[in-house]
């Protein structure tokens, strides 16, 4: 059985002042739940203040990016080991505002992918596609290609640490979302392309649905056989509309 996971993405949202009322009325919310992990992945600025906020409470924190490279001249880049000393146990990786604003492609997603297991963190790698990629009906040979793009060289062992995140990229803060079943039947796609290449270990690994699931449309989608969780966007700033997605 595997367990569900909700993770809020604040992208480029809240302040270490923010972070503290957001988590404040949070933690309350959610002290009770059973039988799901909560994760919060934060701007880097915040994942210190917050990673204090919320120890003793359910919530893991994350990060929303990490560097391949260990150290050096890369100005604006954030290593693997300095997201753990500040207090991250996530991390998303390859989302696809950063495929598409900030240059990330497969190789790097995959670089990033193995640098972060290396070193501990736990990676929600991001995958989806095009409105056009949808529409010319490849959906599944988009999102199973990146799947395992981003897989490569990862070990059987390591996979038990990998959270994967389909999040069509026409769904994404665009108040369009896949319909559950469209959705499943994408996971499903995944985690076969998964079982292609690691046997029945795939049928462990959480796939999350992300692309605009709100504490409306959640348990619908989570009612599904192959949706694990989910990778909350701008629900996630919102302390009572997460906590209805979480329970």
């Amino acid at each position: 059985m595997r367990k569900p996971i909700i993770a809020g993405n604040w992208k480029m949202n809240n302040t270490k002042a923010e972070a503290e009322e957001l988590l404040t009325a949070l933690k309350p919310l959610v002290k009770d739940v059973k039988g799901v992990d909560i994760v919060v992945c934060v701007p880097f600025t915040d994942i210190e203040k917050v990673k204090k906020l919320v120890k003793g409470s359910k919530i893991r924190v994350g990060a929303q990016n990490v560097s391949w490279a260990d150290k050096g001249a890369f100005t604006g880049e954030i290593s693997a080991a300095m997201l753990i000393e500040a207090g991250a146990e996530y991390v998303v990786i390859g989302h696809s505002e950063r495929r598409q604003y900030f240059g990330e492609t497969d190789e790097t997603v995959n670089k990033k992918v193995c640098k972060a297991l290396a070193e501990g963190l736990k990676p929600i790698i991001c995958v989806g596609e095009k409105l056009s990629e949808k529409q010319m009906g490849i959906t599944e040979e988009i999102v199973c290609l990146q799947t395992k793009a981003a897989l490569h060289g990862v070990s059987r062992t390591q996979l038990d640490e990998v959270v994967i995140a389909y999040e069509p990229i026409w769904a994404i803060g665009t108040g369009m979302t896949a319909t559950p079943e469209d959705a499943n039947q994408t996971i499903r796609a995944i985690r076969n392309a998964i079982r292609d290449a690691y046997g029945d270990v795939a049928q462990n690994i959480r796939i999350l649905y992300g692309g605009s699931m709100n504490d409306k449309n959640a348990r619908d989608l989570m009612a599904q056989s192959d949706i694990d969780g989910g990778l909350i966007g701008g629900a996630s700033l919102v302390a009572e509309k997460f906590e209805k997605i979480v329970n």
